[in-house]
């Protein structure tokens, strides 16, 4: 696990810095929404946090680990763009564009649309699908 200057904004692009946006719901609060739930991820991978990434996916489809320390090259994490938040009750779906590049090359961009459900009080992602872009 990495850790980060609370000083600065959060990995996320939340300019209120870390500690008042994605560092709450990494210590254990509930996500607001799905859109806040997506950002806190986003923050985790970032910050090659495992464990909150494993507690935030849905039991339907969590994987058993996903070896980020692992992960060669080890990508470096270049921003997130939130393009659409729409909720239904306890569904939602978050389309979301993250730039990031693996090693020294060249600066890639995915583009997904997840799914997320709220039981309980509390935002899971359940899947999600890359879009062409």
């Amino acid at each position: 696990m990495e850790s980060i200057d609370t000083l600065t904004p959060c990995p996320c692009g939340n300019r209120d810095g870390y500690d008042r946006c994605c560092k709450p719901l990494h210590d254990g609060h509930a996500a607001a929404d799905a859109e806040a739930l997506m950002r806190s991820r986003y923050s985790a991978y970032v910050l090659k946090r495992e464990d909150y990434l494993l507690a935030t996916w849905h039991a339907s489809t969590r994987p058993t680990n996903l070896n980020l320390a692992a992960q060669r090259p080890h990508p470096t994490w270049l921003g997130l763009s939130v393009k659409r938040h729409v909720s239904a009750g306890d569904q939602a779906l978050v389309e979301f564009v993250v730039r990031l590049r693996y090693g020294g090359g060249k600066a890639q961009r995915m583009h997904e649309i997840s799914q997320f459900v709220r039981e309980y009080g509390r935002w899971y992602y359940v899947d999600g699908v890359f879009q062409d872009n």
